[in-house]
């Protein structure tokens, strides 16, 4: 009896450590994006913070800050918008247009828009299927991870922020864009 206790404790530990490190798999697949600089950035139509459709093919020929966050007017993802807003007119000037992605609506996007005065488009992925193609898509919450993908003006991608932390992601964009 006291062997087939410590058999079905041992087995027990091997089904708990199997399914915590299944878990810490899983986790780890979903903080790193599956995209990576030299692949071509999937196009994409969606309705953007006006309501006017938008395909990121009607970009080609300019570079791209295509950031993905995870909410409208939340305290990470405001930061992370401010700070893109700041520097947009350098972003400009380094000939590149930013759009951001999150699976708000056109209204969430317009009043964060207006609120924060954000000079740059918000696209609205309320189907998630542009968050799912670029492979940021936080299963968990159902919402985009913050992951940002500079775009070339040949439609590829140039280089991937992943992780990006809201308060100096900024800097690195237009350090990245001067680059």
């Amino acid at each position: 009896m006291e062997k087939d206790s410590r058999e079905y404790t041992l087995t027990q530990t091997w089904r708990c450590t199997y399914i915590l490190l299944s878990a810490q798999l899983l986790i780890a697949m979903q903080a790193v994006s599956r995209l990576e600089a030299g692949k071509p950035a999937p196009d994409f139509t969606a309705a953007d913070t006006s309501g006017k459709t938008i395909h990121l093919s009607d970009f080609r020929g300019k570079k791209i800050v295509l950031y993905f966050y995870p909410k409208d007017d939340t305290p990470g993802c405001t930061v992370e918008g401010c700070g893109l807003r700041d520097i947009y007119q350098k972003i400009r000037a380094a000939g590149a247009e930013v759009l951001g992605v999150s699976v708000d609506g056109v209204d969430s996007h317009r009043m964060f828009t207006e609120k924060y005065r954000l000079p740059f488009p918000l696209v609205a992925d309320t189907d998630r299927k542009i968050t799912e193609n670029y492979g940021v898509s936080n299963e968990k919450w159902k919402m985009a991870r913050r992951v940002t993908f500079l775009i070339d003006e040949q439609g590829k991608i140039a280089k991937v922020f992943d992780p990006v932390k809201p308060d100096v992601h900024a800097k690195e964009v237009l350090d990245a864009l001067k680059a």
